[in-house]
């Protein structure tokens, strides 16, 4: 695994080893201030992501950027963004364990680093690939879990994605982003 970001950027561009690489417009690396104190981390990327190679720029996007600035936060100042897989699955469905598997040596370097304060994973899929787990979203929900060899603190909530489709559910969401708000500024 390359040790730096252009080295990182160029084996995501070059990569093909898995599936997914055979459908994709382009890869979808990630976007943010490399040393940010909050990473998210969401599913992987939709048409418009790998139309425009940057994560969550459709209208989920649009929320979780809207869901950022509430609590100070935003993918321009403090906040790198990235995805378990970095090539959209066909159909936006969600990535294949083993597709997951391929790409979880990128995302892990990102984490590594950016060296976040804290990681917040939106929705099950970034959850269950960061932690390891089949554990249902609603019991990840809540506590803070820890990633990786450092313990970096790591958080969840609901995808954006899924916050459009069920807008009963914002305001558990922003709960969620009170909690990060309240940890990041401690």
């Amino acid at each position: 695994m390359p040790e730096d970001w252009a080295g990182l950027r160029a084996a995501v561009k070059d990569c093909r080893a898995c599936r997914l690489c055979e459908t994709r417009t382009q890869t979808v690396f990630g976007v943010g201030p490399e040393s940010a104190t909050l990473m998210v981390v969401g599913e992987g990327p939709g048409a418009d992501e790998d139309a425009q190679g940057e994560p969550f720029v459709g209208r989920a996007g649009k929320l979780l950027d809207e869901m950022l600035k509430a609590i100070g936060h935003s993918r321009t100042t403090n906040t790198y963004i990235a995805n378990v897989v970095k090539c959209r699955p066909p159909q936006n469905r969600e990535p294949a364990d083993d597709e997951a598997e391929t790409c979880r040596g990128y995302l892990e370097q990102q984490l590594r680093l950016v060296k976040p304060k804290l990681i917040l994973a939106l929705g099950r899929t970034a959850a269950q690939r960061l932690l390891m787990t089949d554990d249902a979203l609603s019991k990840l929900r809540g506590p803070v879990h820890r990633w990786g060899p450092d313990a970096t603190p790591l958080m969840i909530t609901y995808h954006p994605a899924y916050l459009l489709r069920s807008p009963g559910e914002k305001a558990k969401s922003w709960d969620d982003l009170k909690k990060v708000h309240r940890f990041l500024n401690a």
